[in-house]
């Protein structure tokens, strides 16, 4: 009688990670090579503009005529924009 009941709970977990196998939805689909492709360029990108941002903003011999609040606000500026990027690439991977 155990041996039976011990058999009917291993059928039935194998039926059931039989069945979570065949939902679609659960199975991960593989990236095409343009989607990767786009991934690597977004993530290059966010890096570019996050560099230039913190450049902008620390490198003090850098060729701008500028005044240091315009340049700090001209960092933060890139610098957000960068983080906006990541978030989008982040909100399309996950779709």
């Amino acid at each position: 009688m155990v041996r039976k009941f011990e058999f009917s709970i291993q059928c039935l977990s194998a039926f059931n990670q039989v069945n979570s196998i065949n939902n679609v939805d659960e199975i991960p689909q593989k990236k095409s090579l343009k989607e990767r492709f786009l991934l690597v360029i977004g993530f290059l990108f966010f890096l570019i503009y996050l560099a230039f941002g913190l450049v902008v903003i620390f490198w003090q011999k850098l060729p701008l005529d500028m005044p240091k609040g315009y340049r700090i606000a001209l960092g933060i500026v890139l610098i957000a924009y960068a983080f906006t990027r990541l978030i989008r690439i982040y909100n399309k991977n996950n779709d």
